[in-house]
């Protein structure tokens, strides 16, 4: 029998002893034994400060993105080795297409990511804020990487998606990560590792292994670190309220078990569309990965008037759901992961059986195809029916992490909204209506228990991600029982392992850190127009300030016969009593286009090669007939864009700042205008 093998401070090594045996979930017979046992906790953590966080905080965005992406790329090359192993947990190949691409979905996700980050190892939090009247003294927010590691203590049930997941933001942000997956699938997880490591791809220190114990590592942790934890609510507040956790503030996201919940709106007939969707997503969110998914459906709420036609055609649907050996093409619903886990399934149908009796499946008898029932931990769905669950607490309380759901009744939107409240905060829950207004009743009332909102329809229903799906750019936690955590949630994410740092200065020095021209800052000016620039030669702060330009009543009315805004105050004979302006004004996407012709230059072919775009457009001032106006222009920020296939010409994005002065000096309006500019040389990616 083999060992697993930990990759920590850049080596694979064994712990001592023979470890906890884990077992293939579909024929019961042993596989791997894994143990950390002997290994040094602190040391690991240390390796992962000093060698990982030292590599990737010196990366930007852009190239720790480009580096999510080439190892996504390189996984999905690999996948087929891992679905070879992952069956050996009783997942199907649609079980572990969630697992496996569904993780590696998240590193290119965050891949993408990065387009939203400055080319820096770090960046800039909100707005500029404004502290003097002369405009000498300001402040911005910055966030950096945090000098530590993030811990992810991660569930049996994904145990590619739930690595990967976290890693991808973790590393965009520029942290590494001490991954230690549930013991019992943990040789699904040290596969993908092994590909990683194989790769070269990472820094070294950027990703460790345990299979395994923890073992004391939560004593070394410090501030700088951050601890992830998905799992049980008991093992979870165990973990959070660890004294080193709490003496050294250390952040720490839970994502616990939750009682995650399905309401058929009122409004729904069984002649419906919505009817046959309701049905559909709780067949799918029972059986997938034979319902081990933390946000899988465990309440059901029906009106009471068609409870007994949802609980026939919920029999009839899970009726047709072939459950076996996962390698059989007609197996639909394989095993669970352990004998034990299913032995604790059962044991919380048993509690709930106090109040609740079973309308579809059994707990005694299973049929199974290609396997032994007896020997892999396999178990039929099981639909329970409570009748009073305003009365029962249990049914609300009692997670059976397993092929399990309640249905229960209601009468009143306002008796679903308060019974999937009694949930105590989950991950997500789903409404299924056609009735907008029901819709959005429910969903204000019911959003501070939950951390997802899915609202079905026969309008959405063919691109719908569905009920249990987590998205890479949305937030994947919840309130209260489901731990009070965010995990991903695009940008907000990333920003978790990040330390946010208020700066004040002068706007010069603002510009200097920040890499982003701040309004007020001096401006540099070597004689060369910015257009005449290559990406690689503009520089942050590259301005200058051109000629004058009288804004003539002519001007007015050619740009109205010209564009076909004839607006009132843009006509000479407008009586301008009682208006906010006292004459004729110019257009301001006249005084825009003006500005155009006064910052342009463009006369001969250069490396601007075109208008990407406009931001943050303001007319803060009337320009009338006999103005000045003036362009200061400045190259406010830079991003750069991948190299792609032979005959693309390399570019970049320059984002520049145009203040629109008239005569007095003010402001008359302000804008961002993006600009595609070539590069003179790139390596291509």
């Amino acid at each position: 029998m083999n060992k697993l093998e930990n990759y920590i401070t850049g080596s694979w090594v064994s712990g001592d002893g023979d470890g906890q045996l884990l077992y293939n979930a579909v024929t019961g017979d042993p596989i791997f034994s894994a143990t950390t046992k002997g290994l040094d906790f602190a040391g690991i953590l240390d390796y992962g400060r000093t060698i990982g966080n030292a590599a990737l905080r010196k990366m930007t965005f852009h190239e720790r993105g480009r580096m999510l992406k080439a190892l996504a790329m390189h996984l999905m090359a690999q996948k087929e080795k891992i679905y070879a192993i992952s069956y050996l947990s009783g997942a199907t190949k649609a079980d572990s297409w969630i697992d496996i691409e569904g993780g590696i979905g998240n590193l290119f996700a965050n891949a993408s990511l990065r387009r939203k980050f400055p080319d820096l190892p770090y960046c800039t939090d909100g707005e500029p804020i404004g502290l003097s009247k002369g405009g000498t003294f300001m402040a911005h927010h910055l966030l950096v990487p945090k000098e530590g590691v993030a811990v992810h203590i991660n569930a049996y049930n994904f145990p590619v998606w739930g690595m990967l997941e976290k890693c991808a933001v973790n590393w965009l942000a520029g942290v590494p990560a001490v991954v230690k997956p549930a013991s019992i699938t943990s040789y699904i997880t040290e596969a993908v590792v092994k590909e990683i490591v194989a790769s070269g791809i990472l820094p070294e220190g950027a990703l460790q292994l345990l299979c395994g114990s923890a073992g004391d590592m939560l004593d070394h942790v410090t501030a700088q670190d951050v601890v992830t934890f998905t799992g049980s609510k008991t093992t979870g507040l165990m973990l959070k309220s660890h004294p080193n956790i709490l003496e050294q503030s250390v952040p720490f996201n839970m994502e616990a078990d939750s009682l995650n919940c399905i309401v058929l709106g009122n409004d729904v007939t069984p002649d419906m569309p919505e009817w046959d969707l309701f049905i559909k997503e709780i067949r799918k969110e029972m059986t997938v990965k034979a319902g081990q998914k933390c946000t899988a459906v465990r309440r059901i709420f029906a009106p009471a008037n068609v409870l007994e036609d949802v609980y026939i055609a919920l029999g009839k649907a899970l009726a047709q759901t072939a459950i076996g050996n996962p390698l059989n093409d007609k197996v639909r619903m394989g095993s669970l992961a352990s004998q034990g886990q299913r032995d604790e399934v059962k044991g919380n149908i048993q509690k709930l059986l106090a109040s609740s009796q079973i309308v579809y499946g059994s707990l005694d008898s299973i049929e199974v195809i290609d396997a032994d029932a007896v020997k892999g931990a396999f178990m039929s769905p099981i639909l329970l029916l409570n009748n009073d669950p305003f009365g029962n607490e249990n049914v609300h309380d009692i997670e059976c992490f397993g092929p399990v759901s309640t249905l229960m009744p209601y009468t009143k939107l306002d008796e679903a909204i308060a019974l999937a409240k009694k949930g105590k905060g989950s991950l997500c829950c789903s409404i299924v209506t056609a009735d907008d207004k029901l819709a959005t009743e429910f969903v204000v009332n019911a959003a501070t228990h939950h951390g997802r909102i899915l609202v079905l329809n026969r309008d959405c229903a063919k691109e719908s991600t569905g009920h249990g799906s987590p998205l890479p750019m949305l937030i994947h936690g919840g309130p209260g029982r489901a731990g009070g955590g965010e995990e991903m949630g695009g940008m907000r994410g990333v920003k978790h392992y990040m330390q946010r740092v208020a700066v004040q200065g002068s706007p010069t020095t603002i510009t200097a850190i920040t890499q982003s021209y701040q309004p007020n800052a001096k401006g540099k000016t070597d004689g060369v127009h910015p257009f005449r620039k290559y990406f690689e030669e503009l520089e942050v702060g590259d301005q200058i300030l051109t000629e004058k330009r009288i804004i003539t009543s002519d001007d007015i009315d050619a740009f109205a016969a010209l564009s076909g805004d004839h607006f009132y105050a843009h006509k000479k004979k407008t009586d301008f009593s009682g208006t906010m302006f006292e004459q004729q004004v110019a257009h301001g996407y006249f005084i825009l286009s003006a500005a155009a012709g006064l910052f342009v230059d463009g006369s001969e072919l250069g490396p601007v090669l075109l208008n990407y775009g406009i931001d943050e457009l303001r007319f803060t001032k009337p320009v009338y007939p006999g103005s000045e106006l003036t362009i200061r222009f400045t190259c406010k920020e830079k991003l750069p864009q991948d190299a792609k296939e032979e005959g693309h010409i390399p570019k970049g994005i320059v984002k520049w700042y145009v203040e629109m002065l008239d005569e007095t000096g003010e402001l008359s309006g302000v804008a961002t205008i993006l600009t595609m500019v070539k590069r003179r040389n790139v390596a291509r990616s």
